[in-house]
C-alpha cells in the first residue's frame, strides 16, 4: 500500500514556539499610537496580559510552550500530514501534493493553536473573562473551547453576516459556554453607533474587533484576545509548520511550494515561518498567501501604517491594507474577510520574501468539492482557497512536465459551512471583485503618519 497519512507521536509536539522575528531580514516596523509615536507595552496592559505582550515584541528565535498548553494539544496534535494521492491522480499532474489537517482540532480549524495558549496566559494573569471577535466563527468557537478549559468567561462579537449565515457555529459557541452577539450589536458605543448609521449594517472584522476591544477596556476582570494578526498569535501558530517539517523529513521528501490561506495571516504564518528560516539558509521554497479577489489585502492593497479596527481604537501598525474602514462584501469565508494583514507577513511579502495571489469565490468553492471528491474532506471555504491555488499550479505543472512537491495547510473542515456549499450548487454564489475606486476611497482616508 502507498504510504497515505505520516503521523507523529505525542511526544513530538514542539516544545517551543518559533519566532519569525530573529530571522528577518529588517526588524519589525513598531505598532504606533494616534500620536505617530512608538506604543509603549504599558499602553496595551489594559486589555492584554504583560506574558503576551512580552512575546508580542520579542525577538527571542525559540520562545518555550507552558506544559499546561501542551498537555492541552494533546488532544488533536500533532495533526496528520497526508499525501493526497487521489486528488494526485485525479487532476493527472506529475506533482506530489501534501496536505497538513488541521481539522482535527475539537473546534475545527487550526484557531485552537492560539485560543489555548491566550486562555493560558490570561488565567495565569488572574483575568476572569474575554471579549473577542470572530469573523466565520472559527476562532470565536476555538475561544470558546479555551475559555472553559480555564475557567474563563468568554463574550464573542460575531460579525452580522457570519452570525446568520453560520448558526451552527455559533451554537458550538454557546455549547461551550460563551455568549455570542451579532456585530454591530447594542452592547457597545460603537456597536450602536453603527447601527444607527445603517440598521442593515453586514458588519466586519475591523468593526467587530473595535466591539471586543471597548467591552475589554470597560471592566477591570476583563481582556481582550484577538484570533490572527498579532505577532504572538502568528507565534503560537508556528506548531503547524514545525510539526510539518519533521512530517516531511519521515516522508523524505520536501515542499517546492506551500499555499495556505490569509485573511490576518495567522494560518499562513503558522505553516510558512518555519520553513522560511530554511529559506533564509538557502532552501528554495516558495510560501504563496492565497486571498480573495473581493478582498485583496496583499495584491491589492497599500503598505501603510493604519488602524487594526473601524473605529481606530487599537494602535496602528505598519501592514497591506484596504482601509480601516473598509467594508468586505458578504463572501462566504467570513475568516478571510479583513481590511488588513499581519505586520509579520506583510513586511515579507514586501521584502519579496513571500508571494500573494486572489482567487475568485466561485473557483474556491469549485476546488473544495474537487478536493471532498477527491479526498473525502469537504474542506472550509477559507481553506478552499489554498486548495484552488494549489489546484491551479499542479495543472500548470500538468502541461509543463513539472514534477513539484506542493503542500497546502488545510486550515479547517466546512462542516458548519453547508449553507454556503448548498447556496453554490444552487447558483446564488456569484463572483465578486472589488472595485478600484472603493478601494482608492478607502485608502485615502488611511491616517497621516510621519
Amino acid at each position: 500500500m502507498q504510504k497515505t497519512k505520516i503521523l507523529l507521536d505525542e511526544s513530538e509536539i514542539p516544545t517551543h514556539w518559533y519566532n519569525v522575528v530573529a530571522d528577518m531580514p529588517n526588524p519589525p516596523a513598531p505598532p504606533l499610537g494616534p500620536d505617530g509615536k512608538p506604543v509603549a507595552l504599558d499602553a496595551l496592559a489594559a486589555i492584554f496580559p504583560m506574558s503576551l505582550l512580552e512575546q508580542e515584541m520579542s525577538a527571542q528565535r525559540w520562545i518555550e510552550i507552558p506544559e499546561k498548553v501542551r498537555e492541552i494539544y494533546q488532544m488533536w496534535r500533532p495533526t496528520p500530514l497526508f499525501r493526497a494521492h487521489r486528488l494526485e491522480a485525479a487532476l493527472g499532474t506529475p506533482c506530489k501534493i501534501y496536505y497538513k489537517y488541521e481539522g482535527v482540532s475539537p473546534a475545527g480549524s487550526h484557531k485552537v493553536n492560539t485560543s489555548v495558549a491566550q486562555a493560558y496566559y490570561n488565567a495565569e494573569a488572574g483575568i476572569k473573562r474575554i471579549a473577542t471577535e470572530t469573523g466565520a466563527g472559527q476562532w470565536g468557537s476555538s475561544m470558546a473551547l479555551a475559555g472553559q478549559m480555564f475557567g474563563l468567561e468568554v463574550r464573542v462579537y460575531m460579525v452580522n453576516v457570519s452570525y446568520h449565515q453560520k448558526p451552527y457555529r455559533r451554537s458550538m459557541m454557546q455549547t461551550w459556554g460563551a455568549e455570542v452577539f451579532a456585530s454591530p450589536s447594542e452592547h457597545t458605543n460603537v456597536g450602536r453607533a453603527a447601527r444607527a448609521e445603517n440598521p442593515d449594517n453586514p458588519g466586519s472584522l475591523g468593526l467587530a474587533i473595535s466591539e471586543a476591544v471597548e467591552d475589554a477596556a470597560s471592566r477591570a476582570d476583563t481582556n481582550y484576545a484577538l484570533g490572527s494578526v498579532l505577532n504572538h498569535v502568528l507565534l503560537h501558530q508556528t506548531v503547524i509548520g514545525l510539526e510539518a517539517k519533521k512530517q516531511f523529513a519521515i516522508a523524505g521528501d520536501y515542499p517546492d511550494m506551500i499555499f495556505a490561506p490569509c485573511g490576518g495571516g495567522s494560518n499562513f504564518g503558522g505553516v510558512a515561518f518555519p520553513f522560511l528560516a530554511d529559506k533564509a539558509a538557502g532552501k528554495n521554497v516558495r510560501l504563496v498567501a492565497v486571498e480573495p479577489t473581493s478582498c485583496p489585502t496583499l495584491t491589492r492593497g497599500h503598505y501603510a501604517y493604519d488602524y487594526g479596527d473601524t473605529a481606530k481604537l487599537t494602535p496602528m501598525t505598519l501592514m497591506y491594507t484596504l482601509g480601516h474602514d473598509f467594508m468586505p462584501p458578504s463572501i462566504h469565508a467570513g475568516g478571510l474577510r479583513y481590511h488588513g494583514d499581519s505586520a509579520l507577513v506583510s513586511q515579507l511579502y514586501h521584502e519579496k520574501l513571500l508571494e500573494a495571489v486572489a482567487v475568485p469565490q466561485l473557483a474556491t468553492f469549485e476546488a473544495g468539492i474537487r478536493f471532498a471528491r477527491a479526498e473525502g474532506i469537504i474542506p472550509a471555504p477559507e481553506s478552499s482557497h489554498a486548495i484552488a491555488a494549489c489546484i491551479d499550479e499542479a495543472l500548470r505543472c500538468k502541461e509543463s512536465g513539472e514534477a513539484k512537491t506542493l503542500f497546502i495547510n488545510l486550515s479547517g473542515h466546512g462542516h458548519f459551512d453547508m449553507g454556503a456549499y448548498d447556496s453554490y450548487f444552487s447558483g446564488k454564489l456569484e463572483d465578486y471583485i472589488y472595485p478600484e475606486e472603493a478601494i482608492q476611497a478607502a485608502l485615502a482616508r488611511l491616517p497621516k503618519v510621519g
